[in-house]
């Protein structure tokens, strides 16, 4: 599997190896020892799934502390532009984005820290989207940042009035009123150990 930095070094690319032929296709879509060596200690616990048409914008979400959550995310079907926005206070690359097409084809993953704001919009008529979790999602501590906030300034590569968003999406609170991280607390080598069995 290649693994490669974004622009954040700590959001990654994950791209498989994929072995196909006349009967299909056959790939490792997850291998814990790798995700160690690129990261760390991740231990997912829920994998969630969601079909959307074209348009359909899902996001920018998080859960706060205690419940933060990784995402380890990829296309089943179709293409999106997943997003994941840092959001931790004091960070280096505070307040920016890294934006990554997504597609059935390639079958690439993104790597999205806990620290990190997270949402995708769909490119193709319609998407199946998946993705692994280190945390249960907790409704009570559920949070997000407007998709269109001007201070983050995110090209989601399709017109404004093509894009569909949920009534939560849509009232979302913009960055500087959102909750943030700290930094110091959420930095990956302590968040995700790497001595740990």
């Amino acid at each position: 599997m290649q693994v490669t930095a974004t622009a954040i070094p700590d959001v990654l690319v994950f791209v498989p190896k994929v072995y196909g032929d006349g009967r299909g296709y056959f790939f490792e879509s997850f291998r814990k020892e790798v995700l160690k060596e690129h990261v760390g200690q991740v231990d997912f616990v829920q994998d969630n799934e969601s079909k959307s048409g074209f348009g359909v914008l899902r996001g920018l979400h998080f859960q706060k502390p205690p419940f933060t959550q990784s995402k380890l995310v990829h296309v089943t079907d179709g293409v999106v532009l997943d997003v994941a926005v840092d959001i931790r206070e004091g960070s280096p690359s505070y307040g920016e984005h890294v934006a990554v097409k997504l597609d059935s084809e390639t079958h690439n993953m993104l790597w999205i820290p806990q620290g990190f704001a997270h949402g995708f919009v769909v490119l193709s008529d319609e998407a199946v989207f998946s993705y692994k979790c280190d945390n249960y999602y907790a409704p009570d501590h559920d949070a997000g940042i407007r998709w269109n906030d001007p201070d983050i300034g995110i090209d989601w590569g399709i017109p404004q009035e093509r894009i569909q968003l949920s009534e939560k999406d849509a009232r979302q609170p913009f960055f500087k009123d959102a909750f943030h991280f700290s930094y110091d607390e959420f930095k990956q080598e302590k968040v995700y150990p790497r001595n740990s069995a």
